[in-house]
């Protein structure tokens, strides 16, 4: 067997990807050009509703390495040295609040064509794709949700648009993710369920390829081989137990209990998630993620009753009360995806974080209001400087952003969207 050129594990009904081993000489046979590894990889994430505005955001006479960190951010303060917090970005022509995700990461006039109600560009994940994108089996992964809340467009749907202006499809839950990225395309998909509801893995079907694999590794490929397949196994056991359930009606005692405090699908939804764009990024499957994030499942999950609209109109209170834990939840989520980037590592030895480029927010700020759109950047992909909270010019163009990512992990645009130059303050 010539272990240089194995990059998949297969069986008699499963295919998945192998990550990037040294001993199987993966330099040598990478998409990437050799001078450029570790790839660098983009991640949009987003989330609807904006945050709880004095809860959330940082004072802005606070500015600099020395800030105090928020309540809503507390639970990111370990990755604190390994984030930047930048204020004062906005779209200008965003006037809907419910439009939130559609011009997000476009930065596009609504109005530009003359005659028409609604016109949008291609949005910054996609200007990536068309570069980082060309060299792996996925040009760009879009993940999202099946809520529609806040984003002027329906479930399924995502963060990007492509070059035309139109949305691209989104993959709306983890077992369709899952599948997307890692199982066998030729296998029928409810083939596939079948063996996760029978508590099958789809690994045990690659299981003898992966033995004979691990004998020609080294020890050091040999252990990152084994947490990577663990990593999978984890992900399809708790998939599995949700597909279980799919089709099996809820019990109703006859005295209906008051609803669960305990963290259930929506905290879940959004952990798998992440899991997955590791994985995925482990094996190259792609470069370039968006994730428009649900709220609405994530309040039910920690036993909010209100919906994110009536979360976001918040005065004080119970509504308040909720925006606040639905802020420390989401920074929760964001730190265990930070994580995950630090402890995976690279073919190289290196950390995955060092890699990626990461950025996390809103379009809206909170109620109505769209300037100061939420934003926190990490990773180590674009040569950002971290550990910082700067305080821009009021109305900073949102897309000056996206142009200095973009820019920063090599992608030769000159502008994007409204964006009026990069942001040069984001690298030192």
């Amino acid at each position: 067997m010539d272990l240089s050129r194995r990059h998949f594990l297969r069986g008699s009904s499963a295919v998945i990807a192998l990550p990037a081993l040294e001993s199987l000489d993966w330099r040598k046979f990478a998409a990437a050009a050799p001078l450029d590894l570790p790839s660098k990889r983009m991640v949009f994430l987003s989330f609807g509703w904006g945050v709880t505005r004095d809860d959330w955001f940082p004072d802005k006479s606070d500015t600099g390495t020395g800030y105090v960190m928020p309540s809503g951010m507390k639970p990111l303060k370990r990755h604190k040295s390994d984030i930047t917090v930048v204020q004062n970005l906005s779209n200008q022509f965003s006037s809907e609040a419910h439009w939130g995700s559609t011009f997000y990461l476009t930065g596009a006039n609504r109005y530009a064509e003359p005659g028409k109600s609604f016109h949008n560009t291609i949005s910054a994940d996609q200007v990536a794709a068309e570069v980082l994108g060309s060299a792996t089996r996925f040009t760009s992964i879009q993940l999202g949700c099946k809520e529609a809340e806040n984003s002027g467009h329906g479930p399924g749907l995502s963060l990007a648009w492509n070059r035309q202006g139109k949305p691209v499809a989104g993959l709306d839950n983890p077992v369709v993710a899952y599948h997307k990225l890692f199982s066998d395309g030729q296998t029928p998909l409810a083939e596939r369920q079948a063996m996760l509801q029978k508590q099958r893995s789809i690994l045990d079907a690659v299981m003898e390829d992966a033995k004979d694999v691990g004998r020609g590794l080294g020890r050091n490929d040999a252990e990152k081989l084994g947490e990577y397949l663990q990593s999978v196994r984890d992900i399809e056991t708790r998939i599995s137990k949700e597909e279980q359930w799919l089709d099996v009606p809820k019990s109703r005692p006859a005295t209906l209990p008051e609803e669960p405090q305990g963290e259930v699908a929506g905290y879940e939804e959004i952990k798998i998630m992440y899991d997955l764009m590791i994985a995925a990024m482990q094996v190259d499957a792609t470069r370039v993620f968006t994730y428009r994030q649900p709220v609405e499942s994530l309040l039910k999950s920690f036993g909010a009753t209100i919906t994110g609209h009536n979360m976001s109109h918040y005065t004080s209170g119970d509504r308040k009360t909720v925006s606040q834990t639905r802020d420390q939840k989401q920074s929760e989520l964001l730190a265990y995806f930070i994580d995950r980037l630090k402890a995976t590592q690279e073919a190289d030895g290196s950390r995955l974080f060092d890699h990626v480029s990461l950025s996390y927010g809103s379009n809206i700020n909170s109620i109505h209001y769209l300037t100061n759109c939420p934003t926190i950047i990490s990773g180590g992909g674009a040569g950002i400087e971290l550990g910082q909270h700067l305080v821009l010019g009021p109305n900073t163009p949102l897309a000056n952003l996206w142009l200095s990512l973009l820019r920063g992990v090599g992608i030769d645009v000159a502008t994007h969207g409204d964006s009026s130059g990069v942001i040069k303050e984001l690298f030192g």
